[in-house]
């Protein structure tokens, strides 16, 4: 039996910085590996003992099909990230979750699917007039857009497919750039500098890790115990930028298929994960 499957999918629709890295310090650790699409008509998680989420990023277009494939995983070996996990990750209605534990959280409304609540009600009552309209499950920035009340069609196109997030626009993400912050196996190892992403805009990071400030540290802490009450957690990537009042908040917590941007944490980071895997292929 391989000790490692590396979930992907058949056509990756952009290139994976933490693959070879991943790759490398598998073999260089002992374990086999394999990589397992996941939409592949033969795919077969059970013949490894664990398989890892790597870049499975075509799922938001297949929903249904990968919740169900989820079960069927989580099944047949152990999922890294665990099942319930992975599953809570799906749909960004987990900032709410966020929030309610008292973790500070962009603001966010999540507008149902087929509501006639138009962008003016959501704007008028949250008192916002920038924001940032976005699909609830998502990835790669699809179909995101910063507008106010002009935004409505998009927002009335969105809901046509299914739930959709408003969120207050966070100016700082211009200057200051959102950070990434990478937690693995019970540390937090090492954080990025961010871009903003729009559709169809390459994501640019920094080239080096950058520093990691307490109050980021704090945040991240908490976000991350909210996640791990629901299962078990190799890693985990929290993206903040600071608010109007220098407050970093959670824009995303990234449990399923991150870039772990290994290059920027250094060996330690690689070794880290690596000893996590092995530590739950030997369970």
């Amino acid at each position: 039996m391989t000790d490692v499957a590396l979930i992907t999918c058949e056509a990756l629709p952009e290139p994976d910085p933490d693959a070879a890295p991943i790759a490398a310090a598998l073999e260089a650790a002992g374990l086999t590996h394999t990589l397992l699409p996941w939409d592949a008509a033969d795919a077969d998680p059970g013949a490894a003992s664990v398989a890892l989420f790597r870049s499975c990023w075509n799922y938001p277009w297949m929903i249904d099909r990968f919740a169900a494939w989820l079960d069927v995983a989580g099944a047949a070996t152990t999922l890294l990230n665990g099942l319930d996990v992975v599953k809570w990750n799906l749909h960004k209605r987990y900032l709410l979750d966020l929030a309610a534990a008292g973790v500070p959280t962009t603001p966010t409304e999540v507008v149902a699917a087929g509501s006639t609540e138009t962008l003016g009600d959501i704007l008028g009552r949250r008192g916002w007039t920038d924001v940032v309209v976005k699909p609830a499950i998502s990835a790669g920035s699809f179909r995101t857009l910063r507008c106010g009340v002009e935004g409505q069609a998009h927002l009335a196109d969105l809901l046509t497919a299914g739930d959709v997030l408003v969120q207050p626009y966070l100016s700082s993400v211009e200057g200051h750039g959102e950070r990434a912050l990478v937690w693995l196996d019970g540390h937090l190892s090492h954080a990025i500098r961010k871009t903003v992403r729009w559709q169809g805009e390459d994501e640019l990071v920094s080239t080096e890790a950058m520093p990691i400030s307490d109050a980021e540290a704090e945040v991240a802490a908490a976000a991350v115990a909210v996640a791990q009450a629901r299962g078990d957690l190799l890693y985990a990537r929290i993206d903040m930028a600071p608010n109007a009042s220098g407050q970093p908040v959670v824009m995303e917590l990234e449990l399923i298929e991150p870039s772990l941007f290994f290059p920027q944490g250094g060996p330690q980071a690689l070794e880290r994960f690596v000893a996590g895997i092995k530590a739950r292929i030997r369970a």
